[in-house]
């Protein structure tokens, strides 16, 4: 089974502030990670291997630096990783985004799953790992919880708002995982040392001669972000006072009633 797990390096949201005068992202200081439930579908991806066998390969699009989070991806168990890279992909947005990283999962070559998580806690868009079924006119399936594979297709229980749901569908296919699909395993002390001796190969747009330029970078972008700005807070909270609490229900009511809340 070839299976292909789409990551990326994002701040870690934990530790991002905003500056109140430029209302930007302070990212100085801020540590990058790898997106948490693209480790999920890192999990994903490797559990099929384990039970079907096949080869994991890891790619992502970003800057030099995002080479830290693929060692980290080998360290876990993937067999191959990749770094797409090149100015000409800067400010892409979600749709240049996949378009880009389904032209290089094209170079890979023919694969039977895409894995990513289900969004980037940076953006929260959740667009970029379905878009890229779009370009590859692949099967998709979101939200997964687990897969089964068998002959060409796979069984997939998925989370919907009523409950699971499950699914069938035949390779090749495009599956997001969510932080209940699995617990991501721990690096081996082995892999983290091959993994910062491991080459990690870079995908740039003069590996890409079939694609569409116009698709690619900030012209390629349809998405427009004209302001950002940090809400204002206001503190308006009440005390509920009473000697009882009798008296402190009562008072609620009363308040919520005044409120036409009840």
């Amino acid at each position: 089974m070839n299976i292909v797990v789409c990551i990326k390096q994002v701040p870690d949201t934990t530790e991002i502030k905003i500056d109140p005068v430029k209302n930007t992202l302070i990212r100085t200081g801020v540590p990058s990670i790898m997106n948490p439930f693209d480790k999920n579908a890192l999990e994903t991806g490797l559990s099929l291997k384990d039970r079907y066998g096949g080869k994991v390969t890891v790619i992502s699009m970003g800057p030099p630096q995002a080479k830290a989070v693929l060692r980290e991806a080998l360290s876990m168990g993937a067999d191959e990783a990749y770094l797409v890279t090149d100015r000409a992909f800067g400010g892409s947005d979600t749709y240049a985004t996949s378009y880009i990283l389904s032209q290089a999962i094209k170079k890979l070559g023919d694969f039977d799953v895409i894995l990513g998580g289900k969004q980037a806690i940076d953006g929260d868009t959740g667009q970029t790992a379905p878009s890229i079924a779009e370009h590859l006119g692949a099967a998709r399936l979101t939200y997964i919880l687990d897969l089964e594979a068998e002959g060409d297709k796979v069984t997939a229980r998925r989370q919907v708002e009523e409950g699971i749901e499950v699914i069938e569908a035949h390779f090749p296919i495009l599956c997001t995982a969510t932080k209940e699909s699995n617990k991501p395993r721990y690096a081996t002390i082995k892999r983290k040392i091959a993994s910062l001796k491991a080459e990690i190969p870079e995908i740039t747009l003069t590996d890409l001669p079939d694609a569409d330029v116009s698709k690619m970078g900030l012209k390629g972008s349809p998405t427009k972000v004209k302001a950002t700005f940090t809400p204002k807070r206001t503190a308006c909270g009440v005390t509920i006072e009473g000697n009882t609490p009798g008296e402190i229900a009562n008072a609620l009511i009363g308040k919520l009633a005044d409120g036409k809340i009840l």
